[in-house]
């Protein structure tokens, strides 16, 4: 009796033991990917949505290799699918730090270097309301192809996090006279998606504002519509890597700057330009940059 007790002792021991053997290689093996999306805020107030369905995305693994790679060359074994089903998004919502988490789960461990996104349902409802369906270049069939730089690492210590910026403003492009709504008579679709890996990059934001002088009192106002661009230091005659408009309240947030130092320059009618020079964005950290423009003489 004694005999069959210890046996089956030693049995659950060891059975015990392997669950957590099992348990540990699970960690191993396994971390938990989020991908958010937001959008560089569209710079004409003459839209009132810029919609768009994305119905599956998915990332190439590349094991434990770190290295970044624009080698095209992909085998359908190597990308996981992180997202099979239809989701509807106006981009114009998801603007000063809104984001849609469109995946968290748990995925292979190691590192991940390109995102594709197939989008279908295109189309940009202008503030009189007329609407604009427009053709999806291969998004639909092959995916937009997101370069992830520098590849995000999962492992089954921490969440990683990865931040896709939709551009509206260079993706969605108008034709005919932008001046004024009745212009415009359509849109060409150009998809331009930035992937940022939060673990390097850090978040710009501040007030536009303007002082004045009512009653004798000074008087802080928040202005809405400023543009607000970013550059890589000492090249503000080139294109901005990011823009961003105020709300309301004159308040702008900027996600996924990779860490480093930024020119940033907010320009709005009426109002004299104004530039912060060397921003110093750190990763993981909000930066403040306030602007207090002047009115043009």
């Amino acid at each position: 009796m004694k005999i069959k007790f210890f046996s089956a002792f030693f049995v659950l021991a060891f059975m015990f033991v392997l669950g957590c053997s099992n348990d540990a290689n699970t960690q191993d093996t396994m971390g938990r990917l989020r991908v958010q999306l937001t959008d560089a805020p569209f710079p004409y107030d003459l839209i009132s949505e810029a919609n768009v369905t994305i119905f599956k995305i998915d990332a190439r693994y590349k094991g434990e290799s770190m290295e970044d790679s624009d080698n095209d060359q992909e085998e359908s074994n190597s990308f996981i699918v992180l997202m099979e089903e239809e989701r509807d998004f106006n981009l114009l919502n998801l603007t000063n730090g809104i984001t849609e988490t469109l995946v968290d789960m748990d995925v292979p461990a190691g590192s991940y270097d390109l995102i594709r996104i197939y989008v279908k349902g295109v189309n940009v409802v202008l503030n009189d309301g007329r609407t604009f369906d427009l053709k999806v270049p291969s998004g639909e069939q092959t995916g937009i192809k997101v370069f992830v730089k520098p590849s995000i690492n999962v492992s089954g210590e921490i969440s990683s996090d990865l931040l896709l910026d939709f551009d509206v403003s260079r993706s969605f492009i108008p034709k005919g006279n932008i001046n004024n709504i009745s212009g415009i008579t359509g849109f060409n679709f150009k998809p331009v998606i930035k992937a940022s890996n939060m673990s390097f990059a850090g978040t710009l934001s501040g007030l536009v504002s303007s002082t004045m002088m009512e009653n004798e009192e000074i008087i802080i106002i928040g202005l809405e519509n400023a543009t607000v661009s970013v550059f890589e230091t000492g090249t503000l005659e080139e294109e901005p890597i990011r823009t961003a408009a105020t709300d309301a309240e004159g308040n702008y947030t900027i996600m996924g700057l990779m860490a480093g130092s930024y020119d940033v320059t907010v320009e709005l009618d009426e109002y004299e330009t104004q530039t912060a020079e060397e921003v110093t964005i750190v990763a993981g950290n909000n930066i403040t940059q306030d602007f207090d423009l002047v009115p043009v003489p």
